[in-house]
């Protein structure tokens, strides 16, 4: 992209600086500028050899900043299974099991009250009892204990634990806890269940297995493209035990696997290094999961030019001063079959960097160096996109809308003062450059 705008450029006859076609335009109509270029010649070619060399030169460090490419990490690929069998008799790495603080009772002999504890602590020795004393595990929010007890068909047995009362959020967590458990094990088969789930209905039964399996993959997410070395996990299968089984929970599954997959999509944009994600970049990775889901999504890009044709001024006024150009990206979700009942629009604040303009971010907790995270509403977007990608759902069609660009500081910049006027027209004066 950089290449085909010096290119361009370089074709234009008079001017040697990163000039708008606005300007060009404005000047290419200026009879006093025409008569410069037609009655000396020296001065136009002297300008064009300079203006070559600054370009190439611009054009080489934009391509090299940094020399950083990203190692392609591939998505954790867990499978995920449910079923119903006694928790003694299931073999694999780590079986660990969600507690509350009520679980975690006892009686009069130090014996565990709740009935799923007491067998396997029984199978254990008492030795389960014994360890959580000695731990000073009660069940807590946030806690968890993982032992390696000889008895059981699993390695180790976990303890992790809800709180006072469990929650999605709980359940959440308590994959989060089984993921870095596994991590630390080096796991790569684990089972998770629940100490009291009779209580919960079939419903209940479905989002606990989802919100389990979501902790788990994310848990088990690490953003390591950036790192000469990293690790990668070994977690490979998650057996959800005691809630029950059957096409609709492994369908909950499956659409938890889809959601997360969004997620550490729009994490990896987040997390990647501004002079990585350029807006061009940007809308080359919305393109990319249009391809991947071709049969229910659509791509439209504008780049700078049919920008100014749509007369957006007050968002290529932001863009102006960077030499990355803005792209607008529109992505769109039909279903691939059946009538749409229901039109929606998700719109994501797409800046790859937000120096501040001539509001340049500085002192104490300006956290200039953040402000890659400029772009965190268009990162849930395309991840939003990705995942429905995947998903499907009938019924709805849903528009996602970036408008990518960065917000630098050049002569060419917007400054506090300019008017700007947006594409419906309204006239916009600038009162500060920072786009927060």
């Amino acid at each position: 992209m950089a290449c085909a705008i010096v290119t361009s450029l370089l074709n234009s006859s008079l001017l040697g600086s990163s000039t708008s076609t606005f300007l060009f335009s404005k000047l290419n109509h200026s009879p006093s500028i025409l008569r410069i270029s037609l009655t000396s010649s020296s001065y136009r070619f002297s300008s064009i050899r300079r203006s070559r060399r600054v370009r190439m030169a611009h054009t080489l460090a934009q391509a090299t900043l940094g020399l950083t490419k990203a190692t392609t990490i591939d998505a954790p690929k867990i499978v995920f299974s449910a079923k119903e069998i006694d928790l003694v008799q299931w073999k694999g790495d780590i079986l660990a099991v969600g507690v509350t603080e009520k679980d975690m009772a006892k009686d009069q002999d130090s014996k565990f009250e709740n009935l799923i504890l007491r067998n396997l602590d029984t199978k254990l020795g008492g030795l389960l009892a014994e360890a959580s004393l000695e731990e000073d595990f009660t069940g807590k929010a946030g806690q968890s204990t993982v032992l390696r007890l000889p008895g059981l068909g699993s390695k180790r047995i976990g303890l992790i634990g809800l709180g006072k009362a469990s929650s999605t959020a709980s359940y959440r967590s308590l994959g989060e806890a089984v993921a870095a458990a596994a991590k630390a094990a080096q796991a790569s088969d684990v089972a998770v269940a629940l100490a009291s789930s009779e209580g919960l209905s079939d419903d209940s039964k479905l989002t606990t297995a989802s919100a389990i399996a979501s902790g788990t993959v994310l848990g088990v997410y690490e953003d390591n493209r950036f790192k000469s070395e990293s690790k990668k996990p070994l977690l490979k299968s998650l057996d959800i035990l005691g809630l029950g089984d059957g096409p609709e929970l492994e369908k909950k599954l499956k659409y938890a696997g889809d959601v997360c997959s969004g997620v550490i999509f729009g994490k990896e944009l987040v997390n990647a290094p501004p002079n990585v994600l350029t807006p061009g970049v940007l809308a080359e990775e919305a393109s990319k999961i249009a391809s991947m889901y071709s049969d229910v999504l659509t791509a439209k890009i504008l780049d700078a030019e049919q920008c100014k044709e749509l007369k957006m001024g007050s968002y290529l006024g932001v863009a102006a001063a960077s030499s990355n150009p803005p792209h607008f990206i529109h992505l769109c979700y039909k279903p691939s079959s059946g009538p749409v009942n229901a039109k929606l629009a998700l719109v994501g604040k797409g800046l790859t960097f937000d120096s501040g303009g001539y509001n340049i971010k500085t002192g104490p907790g300006c956290s200039i160096e953040l402000m890659k995270v400029d772009m965190g509403g268009s990162a849930a977007v395309l991840g939003a996109a990705k995942a429905l990608g995947q998903i499907k759902p009938s019924g709805v069609e849903v528009h996602f809308i970036v408008a990518a660009c960065e917000n630098m500081i050049s002569g060419t910049g917007m400054r506090p003062g300019d008017i700007v006027t947006a594409s419906n027209g309204k006239t916009i004066e600038v009162h500060t450059c920072g786009f927060m």
